[in-house]
């Protein structure tokens, strides 16, 4: 969990719109085994310039309840707290905004992980929030595409080709997370606002996408929220 203040470079550096910028990110996949930092980076950059259409950011307190992206460069930042995404260290209302990125499909109890964003976030606050849906065509990370044919034979495929285990377990640190259910229970409660929902990857025109059940449970690579807190 960190505390952080974003500043306008993070925002400025995020630069590129529409289909350029989804090329641009794209090409930053083919890096993400080769170059982590690289890759990671420049998602963060985009993902900040996401969250700043929506409200400023300059001097707001900001959680991020992923431990692993604030140790990507050689620890956490000086004004950061490391704690448990499901259990932050932060009273009710206490942040401007929540923010998590592709982090859902990684945790066993996903709307517990949401449940506790909502909790931090103070009323008229955002929060940004991204996932890699299952049937989507890196849900199975980096044993897609064969995911489609059930988690059990990608993982043996992956060993077979590559003599080593993948980074990432179905049902132990990779669990399939649907776009459906995650909008229906979303919009069920009365305590948040989506005021977004898009690809994330894609040119904003393809928001449609999020409207045709079953096609964008395959459609949409990375679906991405902006949700206020109401109340």
């Amino acid at each position: 969990m960190s505390l952080l203040a974003p500043n306008r470079r993070h925002v400025d550096q995020a630069a590129g719109s529409g289909l350029l910028r989804s090329v641009r990110l794209f090409r930053l996949f083919l890096a993400e085994q080769t170059d982590p930092e690289k890759f990671y980076t420049s998602l963060a950059e985009d993902a900040v310039r996401q969250v700043a259409e929506y409200g400023r950011l300059g001097g707001q307190t900001v959680v991020e309840p992923d431990p692993a992206e604030l140790r990507l460069r050689a620890g956490a930042p000086a004004d950061a707290v490391v704690a448990d995404g499901y259990w932050l260290p932060v009273r009710d209302g206490g942040a401007d905004v929540a923010f998590s990125s592709n982090v859902l499909e990684h945790v066993p109890d996903p709307m517990g992980l949401i449940e506790e964003m909502i909790r931090v976030t103070r009323p008229g606050g955002l929060m940004y929030l991204s996932f890699t849906n299952w049937y989507s065509p890196w849900g199975g990370h980096e044993m897609s595409p064969w995911h489609y044919l059930g988690p059990g034979y990608a993982e043996r495929r992956y060993v077979r080709r590559h003599r080593r285990e993948p980074k990432h377990e179905c049902g132990v640190n990779l669990f399939p997370v649907h776009i459906g259910p995650v909008l229906r229970a979303l919009r069920a409660r009365a305590d948040i606002q989506i005021v977004e929902a898009r690809p994330r990857y894609y040119p904003r025109w393809c928001r449609l996408l999020v409207r045709l059940p079953g096609l964008r449970e395959v459609a949409t690579w990375n679906l991405m929220l902006i949700m206020r807190r109401v109340g």
